[in-house]
């Protein structure tokens, strides 16, 4: 007696699957029909169906229709399939800064709350990585051309209650003119700052392509000296290096990303 259904035949005749292969770009082919071999270089449709263009060694090309197990790979017949498409990129979900990102925001009414920055420089790279914060808090920052002016525009501005002003400053170190001219400056404003010379410094040297920020001799223009050790040509140019090295909180130094927090902190409490 037999065993199994006879109906179903012998194992040599039936019927064995070709695994579906993606034909992916680059992917040598040959031709089970006609022995064509070739690389998938690209696809076309027709009232006929789906048809893959293959590339052989003489740059010829050829269509063949996608059918089931009508192509070898390494001698085993397989079927090739479109590749599927790349999914969608996720949307970006986090600012420059780190934080969650508001989709659709719209600008709200600017506070009464100030940050105040030493110069142009500072106030670029603050909005470079926290603009999409202080946009959503409703922050303005304002360069205040050096910080001898800060006396005097506090006496006009009078902060107090629901008016606060935070002040960044660059080298923020102890004994030095500028610790001096930030002390005492009522409960009301709030000064940080980093320990670095420019601003320039608090981005990375690995951020703009260097080992290290050269050391310049105390006297002379720090960024005049950077761009002539660096080949930089002229500050402005200096600065167009500087300012697109940034894209994010990562380009930082850790020092100037504390302290601008702590200023966007104070002014939204």
């Amino acid at each position: 007696m037999y065993g199994g259904d006879i109906l179903r035949g012998h194992s040599r005749m039936r019927k064995v699957p070709a695994p579906e292969v993606s034909a992916d770009r680059g992917l040598v082919v040959e031709d089970a029909g006609t022995g064509y071999c070739g690389a998938v270089v690209g696809f076309e449709r027709t009232y006929d169906g789906d048809f893959v263009r293959l590339e052989d060694g003489a740059r010829t090309t050829r269509l063949f229709a996608l059918r089931e197990a009508a192509f070898l790979i390494d001698g085993r017949r397989v079927t090739l399939v479109r590749p599927k498409p790349a999914p969608a990129a996720a949307a970006q979900t986090r600012s420059a800064s780190g934080s969650t990102k508001v989709e659709g925001l719209r600008a709200r009414t600017a506070r009464a709350s100030r940050i105040w920055v030493e110069g142009v420089h500072d106030a670029a790279l603050v909005e470079s990585v926290w603009g999409h914060d202080l946009r959503v808090e409703g922050v303005v920052v304002e360069h205040l051309e050096g910080l001898d002016n800060l006396g005097e525009r506090l006496a006009d501005f009078g902060p107090g209650p629901g008016r606060r002003v935070g002040v960044l400053v660059d080298h923020l170190v102890t004994g030095s003119k500028e610790s001096k001219l930030t002390r005492s400056l009522g409960e009301h404003v709030l000064v940080t700052g980093h320990p670095f010379i420019d601003v320039w410094e608090a981005v990375k040297p690995a951020a703009v392509g260097i080992a290290a920020w050269p050391k310049i001799p105390r006297g002379e223009d720090w960024k005049t000296g950077i761009c002539r050790e660096l080949g930089w040509g002229t500050p402005r140019e200096g600065w167009r290096r500087v300012y697109s090295s940034v894209s994010s909180f990562r380009d930082l130094e850790a020092p100037l990303i504390g302290a601008v927090e702590q200023l966007v902190d104070f002014v939204t409490e």
